[in-house]
């Protein structure tokens, strides 16, 4: 017993230890930015010795970078798209999830699977359709273009719909006995019963928007309608060797996502676990 026991201590060990290291290793280049962020050019690949605080740290990094191009802009239009599109998400995902989990009507499983199996088509196969598709609409530089494009998620309808199938029929069934509407058991049951799975499709989709890159590059072509992530490589481009500034504005994008994921993150782990108790 004493052999077995102590074979269990040592195999935790290891495994706290491996996951001690992995974490060290996520970890260094978040700090070497931040780290980065408050010293001058000189000072960032300054390896002999390295210094992770310098003597004078140089605050005035956090406000050139709002000065040198129209960062406030830039976040505004962020925080506004990933706003939109979040709540979006969350609406058009819970409702749809509640139809395919608790209603039945023709076709429900053809119809979830075949909407489901889009998830496995590379975004890349039909962007340039989209793009046309969105041209035709005349929503061409418009953040309503994006906002139109990722308003609906299967994603987000798949783990909706896991979370709602652990959900006993019977609080569905004598809500309608009482007289209550579908839309009243939605809003009024399914919804707060679902705040695990919604804060994890929150954290999903505010990260996936905040830092999209490629659909911003794509569809917003003026000055004052891009993004945080283009913006941060417009200033790339323009200041390259200002490596200072340039970690300031990759901690200033942090900033936002680093909150989100802090205020939901208690909901999060049980969400995910919730939304595979059923298949």
């Amino acid at each position: 017993m004493n052999s077995v026991k102590a074979m269990r201590i040592l195999s935790k060990s290891i495994l706290y230890l491996l996951l001690a290291i992995m974490t060290v290793l996520m970890i260094l280049p978040f700090l070497w930015m931040l780290s980065s962020s408050v010293k001058l050019d000189r000072e960032v690949f300054n390896m002999n010795p390295f210094v992770w605080i310098p003597e004078k740290p140089r605050w005035q990094n956090y406000v050139d970078i709002w000065t040198k191009v129209p960062f406030f802009k830039y976040v505004q239009n962020t925080v506004f798209l990933t706003i939109v599109v979040t709540c979006l998400q969350i609406l058009t995902s819970s409702f749809a999830a509640y139809a395919f989990a608790k209603l039945d009507f023709k076709f429900k499983d053809r119809l979830f699977f075949a909407y489901i199996a889009t998830i496995a088509m590379p975004w890349q196969v039909y962007m340039v359709p989209q793009f046309l598709m969105m041209r035709s609409f005349g929503l061409n530089d418009r953040l309503l273009a994006i906002i139109c494009l990722q308003a609906f998620s299967a994603f987000g309808v798949f783990l909706m719909r896991q979370f709602y199938l652990s959900i006993p029929d019977s609080l569905c069934e004598a809500a309608r006995i009482d007289g209550m509407s579908e839309y009243g058991i939605y809003a009024r049951i399914m919804l707060p019963l679902s705040k695990p799975a919604i804060a994890t499709l929150t954290i999903f989709t505010f990260v996936a928007t905040w830092n999209d890159y490629l659909g911003p590059l794509i569809y917003l072509k003026s000055q004052d309608k891009k993004t945080i992530q283009l913006g941060l490589k417009m200033f790339i481009n323009q200041y390259s060797s200002e490596y200072g500034l340039i970690m300031a504005g990759s901690v200033m994008s942090l900033i936002p996502v680093i909150i989100v994921f802090l205020c939901l993150q208690k909901y999060f782990v049980e969400g995910i676990a919730s939304t595979g108790i059923k298949g």
